[in-house]
């Protein structure tokens, strides 16, 4: 059966102005849907993440396999070349863990050696830096840490300010 316009129908304009009512419920959908999802979760310490992960291009893969037409697939070559750079980012992103590892491990290590290097200063003579004035005198203890200190003089200073070591 056949559902055919009138003359009458086709001339007739037809308009899809909302109205001030519905303009307002949708607007307020809108503000909530958004207070919810952003000034709520910002407030609770979520923030939206600004780019995209492994996980959304995969369910993004996902959404276009599943929508595509049956009668005109995606064809083999853009589907290879989206499966390399997902295998790209795969790669990427562990390399970008390993980095962070290793980061953490030189940070550490830096650690270690500054304080077997302040530790190595002990009973030595020194000279410091400490921006306002030079310091000179002999080592007399080391605290060990993220920040050696060393007491030089009766004060505390930090490793860092040491500009010379020099056997006394």
């Amino acid at each position: 059966m056949a559902f055919e316009i009138g003359a009458a129908e086709r001339t007739a304009p037809v308009s899809f102005e909302m109205s001030a009512a519905d303009k307002a419920a949708r607007t307020n959908e809108v503000n909530t849907y958004n207070w919810e999802t952003f000034v709520k979760d910002k407030e609770n310490g979520r923030l939206p993440r600004q780019t995209l992960g492994k996980d959304d291009f995969l369910q993004l893969l996902m959404k276009q396999l599943s929508y595509q037409d049956p009668l005109a697939p995606m064809e083999d070559k853009e589907f290879i070349a989206q499966m390399a750079q997902f295998s790209s980012l795969e790669q990427i992103t562990s390399m970008a863990q390993g980095f962070n590892k290793l980061s953490g491990d030189f940070t550490r290590i830096t650690e270690l050696l500054s304080g077997s290097e302040a530790a190595s200063a002990l009973g030595k003579g020194v000279e410091i830096d400490d921006g306002e004035r030079t310091v000179q005198g002999v080592v007399r203890a080391v605290s060990r840490g993220r920040d050696p200190q060393i007491l030089v003089n009766g004060a505390y200073y930090s490793w860092d300010h040491v500009t010379r070591v020099f056997e006394e």
